[in-house]
């Protein structure tokens, strides 16, 4: 064959080949109704008609060289089913099955699926061949069939029918469950023709409902109803309604009936059984106490709770309300009705969440413990309603916060008493044998003999004190705190022993023993004849003010200077227990300090007398330091005793201990060892630092009076953080707090001495050693400062008390530095000063002072000749003066009174008191200083020089 027949037949073959691949491919597009997916062997889309295009929405372009995958659902994908199908047409050669497969547009789509494997020559694999129908209406109308005809199974088994289906040209008759569940036919012994059915009937009803079924079957209707009697298959009879439709063909003929029948038997069972649980149920609500009532709830026309009437009710509704309201509506016994019943019965009424209150009904003057609940259809807006009058309870619960509040409160006065120096003293009535104990300060104060008032006096020593008009208002007030427990308070007069009659106010509690009876009822004085006078002036104030409305505003000004300063007073420390337990130690420093500066000078006067000048200067700084010793020995004192309560301030607690070491050392002997351990990079904390050293101080000694034969008492401060159920045992917040702890080795408590030592007037002490007030003391300060006390303690083990003081962020307060003074030439200064002291040594020696400076000097030794110097012609620059002065003024006074003259007049005034002496019951004025004696010469010519520079 030639060259050019062999191209021709090429050719030709190319042709044909062309011309075939076309025709497949019009075929293949052609099948519209299938969707046809070709694939290579790793299930990359080669080719892809367009049947696949209309069924699932992809164009060949955009499907050619995508995963096959992407036709699959979510769930699949997530399986793995496209690798495992192409693995299964390899092993299997073909695979058919129906799934959920995707459409472009999210959509799911149920698709009947064959898939082939694709070979050519030599068998080689070229990939997969997908066939797609698309069966989705078929698919939802099958399962929508099969719902309905579950549903249908359902609904028949669920009414306890035996439901049937009589074929009329087979007579065959199929039957449910129910005819064995309800009649105890096995449906596989069930013969299934309707003769089966007929002859079951009763014989005296059988010719009856055949009779009437062949009517309706031979006539033209369509339903049948008849009740009969149906033998069960253990030869009982049923009383049965049977109901059952006819379906007739296109000619009206009958041709099926399809029934079911109902046991009345034991649906009239059930009535019965509903009619005994009913009559139940109603005598239980008749017998219970609990209130019970079903009422409707009215609405107006914007759907709100307006009105409700009482359907039913129980009797006890009618003994707990105390009115009939069955068939009434609530408004016509009580128009004024609180709003709060018809929100809360409408709410219920119209959402049946349920409500459970307390509240108080004002109409009926009762309170009530309320269950509301819906019932019924809620259309009707009925609700259920359980009730019990709990009036009794929540007066008794009133009664009792209201003897809590007095204990509170007495609390609080005693605390108050306690901080003016104002309780005169305490008692203990044992009441079972009628013992009645007193301490000594209780006895003195009424000219009794404190022997006898540690041995017992009877209460009619007691009320002979007491002012014949308020005799029976005290016994009266006693027999009541006796009768109830608890809290008691009581002011009436008392002759003391001056033979004056004063205010006071008894101030206590009466415990009950286990059985409830009452035991003991301890007790203190509280002198209040200043507050009952307080508050008369205020009364007289106030109408004095009332009738003065033309000068209204200057003489409120006076009168509440006035009462503000005698508050102060009647506020002010008068002794705390500290001070008494220091007396001795003090008395024997001083006069080791007198003894020293004595000594010094008598030696320094008789070296000059002498002239021995070599030892001057040594006796001289004896005497200077013993000087500052005793200095700093009253400051300590006057930080006890401050006619003011101080503002916390940020302190350094440690700086305070060790500051305290040397005064505690000396309160609790030298038998006692004092060990202080101070925390690293301890907290500050913001506290009245007075009051903390009186704390640290009584703790110090309780510990001695635990530790008759000595021992150690260690003081010892740490920060700590308290947080979760720490804190909550503390009773404190979740923080970080500055711990104090004052620990010794003595005989400890037991656990109830330990729950009662923060109450006031318990003292384990003998009576007329201690007041059983220091612990409480303490722990109303330490509640005041925001912080908390805890005993720590075992019998035998000692004692440990902490303080928890919540930590101050920022510096505490520094040391007051002392001032250098600048260069002044002796002679050179210039000032008139005038000099008030009624201390003819401290006159000296500031005359001396600044008369060496230079300055022009005038002395008064009162505040009257004060006073007329400062109402003279001569000229003052400055105004040195004592406080505390005779002549009917003091130096406070004489200032202000000179500053009505002389405006702007410099003051500085000198003091042996706390600084906060010389303000009164108001602050410096522009111009005013404090020095507090004894101060040192240059201390006071500094102050000088700077006064006199402004």
């Amino acid at each position: 064959m030639t060259l050019q027949a062999l191209a021709a037949k090429l050719a030709a073959s190319q042709a044909a080949l062309t011309s075939s691949e076309a025709r497949q491919r019009a075929v293949f597009d052609s099948i519209t109704e299938l969707a046809i997916i070709l694939t290579d062997p790793a299930g990359i889309i080669t080719d892809w008609n367009l049947g696949a295009e209309q069924v699932m929405g992809w164009s060949a372009t955009e499907m050619l060289g995508q995963s096959s995958e992407r036709i699959f659902t979510v769930t699949d994908r997530a399986t793995g089913r496209a690798k495992q199908e192409m693995e299964d047409v390899l092993r299997r050669g073909r695979v058919t099955n129906e799934r959920w497969h995707l459409r472009k547009d999210g959509q799911q789509f149920w698709a009947s699926e064959a898939m082939s494997p694709l070979y050519g020559p030599n068998h080689s694999h070229l990939g997969y061949m997908k066939i797609l129908h698309d069966h989705t209406s078929e698919h939802m109308a099958g399962r929508a069939i099969e719902e309905s005809q579950q549903r249908y199974r359902l609904a028949a088994k669920a009414t306890n029918d035996a439901v049937w289906d009589w074929d009329l040209n087979t007579n065959h008759v199929l039957w449910n469950d129910a005819l064995e569940q309800a009649y105890g036919y096995p449906l596989a012994d069930v013969d299934s023709s309707g003769d089966w059915w007929i002859e079951r009937i009763h014989a005296e009803d059988r010719a009856r409902i055949h009779s009437s079924i062949r009517a309706v079957i031979d006539g033209s209707g369509t339903t049948w109803t008849g009740e009969y009697r149906f033998r069960r298959q253990d030869g009982t009879y049923a009383e049965v309604i049977d109901r059952g439709q006819v379906i007739r063909n296109a000619e009206g003929e009958a041709v099926r009936m399809i029934g079911a029948m109902l046991d009345l038997t034991r649906m009239r069972a059930v009535e019965i059984a509903l009619r005994q649980s009913e009559e139940r149920f109603k005598t239980i609500l008749e017998s219970i106490e609990a209130a019970f009532a079903i009422v409707q709830v009215k609405f107006d026309a914007n759907d709100q709770p307006v009105d409700y009437l009482f359907v039913e009710a129980n009797p006890a509704f009618e003994r707990q309300a105390g009115v009939d309201l069955r068939g009434k509506w609530v408004t016509e016994f009580a128009p004024d009705l609180e709003q709060f019943w018809f929100e809360t019965y409408g709410h219920v009424a119209k959402t049946g969440e349920p409500a459970s209150f307390e509240n108080y009904a004002e109409a009926f003057e009762r309170w009530f413990d309320v269950r509301a609940v819906r019932v019924g259809d809620p259309a009707e807006r009925q609700i259920a309603i359980l009730f019990s009058d709990v009036t009794q309870r929540r007066r008794a619960e009133e009664r009792l916060r209201v003897s809590e509040s007095l204990a509170r409160e007495n609390v609080q006065r005693v605390q108050l008493a306690l901080a003016a120096g104002a309780i005169i003293g305490t008692w203990n009535w044992h009441l079972p044998t009628d013992r009645f104990t007193v301490d000594e300060g209780f006895a003195v104060a009424f000219g009794l003999d404190p022997a006898l008032g540690r041995e017992g006096l009877s209460l009619e020593q007691i009320i002979a004190t007491v002012h014949t008009e308020d005799r029976e208002g005290l016994k009266a007030a006693i027999a009541e705190a006796i009768s109830r427990g608890g809290a008691y308070a009581h002011q009436y007069r008392v002759r003391r022993a001056d033979g004056r009659y004063y205010w006071i106010e008894a101030n206590g509690r009466v415990d009950l023993a286990e059985d409830r009876t009452p035991h003991n009822f301890p007790g203190v004085l509280i002198d209040v004849e200043h507050r009952r006078s307080i508050e008369a002036e205020r009364d007289r104030a106030t109408a004095a003010l009332r009738a003065l409305n033309e000068t209204l505003e200057q003489r409120v000004a006076e009168r509440t200077a006035a009462l503000i300063q005698t508050e102060d007073k009647l506020r002010q420390s008068q002794k705390m227990e500290a001070v008494g337990q220091l007396t001795g130690g003090l008395a024997h420093d001083f006069n080791n300090l007198l003894a020293g500066i004595s000594g010094a000078l008598e030696l320094m006067s008789l070296r000059l007398s002498q002239g021995r000048f070599d030892d001057i200067d040594r006796y001289m700084a004896s005497a200077q330091g013993a000087a500052k010793r005793a200095a700093a020995v009253t400051h300590r004192l006057l930080a006890f005793s401050r006619r003011q309560t101080l503002d916390p301030r940020p302190i350094d607690v440690n700086v305070l201990m060790e500051g305290m070491t040397e005064l505690i050392q000396r309160t609790v002997g030298p038998g006692i060892r004092v060990e202080t351990v101070s925390g690293m990079h301890l907290w500050s904390a913001s506290v009245d630092a007075s009051q903390l050293e009186n704390a640290i101080l009584n703790l110090c000694i309780n510990s001695r009076d635990a530790m008759p034969d000595g021992g150690r008492i260690t003081i010892e401060t740490s920060n700590r953080w308290l947080a979760g159920d720490i804190a909550r045992a503390y009773d404190l917040p979740e923080g970080q707090y500055l711990s104090l702890s004052v620990a010794d080795t003595g005989t400890g408590m037991t656990p109830a001495v330990i729950a009662k030592a923060f109450d006031p007037f318990f003292t384990t002490k003998p009576i007329g050693q201690g007041t059983g007030l220091g612990l409480s003391m303490i722990y109303g300060f330490a509640k005041q400062s925001g912080g908390q006390v805890r005993i720590d303690s075992e019998k035998g083990q000692g004692t440990q008390v902490s303080i928890f003081l919540p930590r101050y962020i920022g510096e505490a307060a520094e040391a007051a530095t002392v001032p250098t003074m600048t260069n002044t030439v002796p002679g050179e200064a210039r000032g008139t000063i005038l000099i008030v002291d009624d201390e003819p040594t401290v006159r000296l020696l500031l005359m001396d002072v600044l008369g060496d400076l230079g300055y022009t000097l005038i002395e008064a030794a009162d505040s009257v000749s004060g006073l007329k110097v400062l109402q003279s012609e001569v000229n003052i620059d400055l105004l040195i003066t004592d406080v505390g002065l005779p002549g009917g003024m003091n130096g406070r006074q004489m200032a202000d009174a000179g500053r009505e003259i002389r405006t702007g007049l410099k003051t500085l005034f000198i003091t042996g008191y706390a600084e906060s002496a010389a303000l009164g019951n108001n602050s410096l004025g522009a111009g005013m200083q404090v020095l507090t004696k004894p101060f040192a010469i240059d201390t006071l010519a500094i102050r000088v020089q700077e006064m006199l520079a402004l």
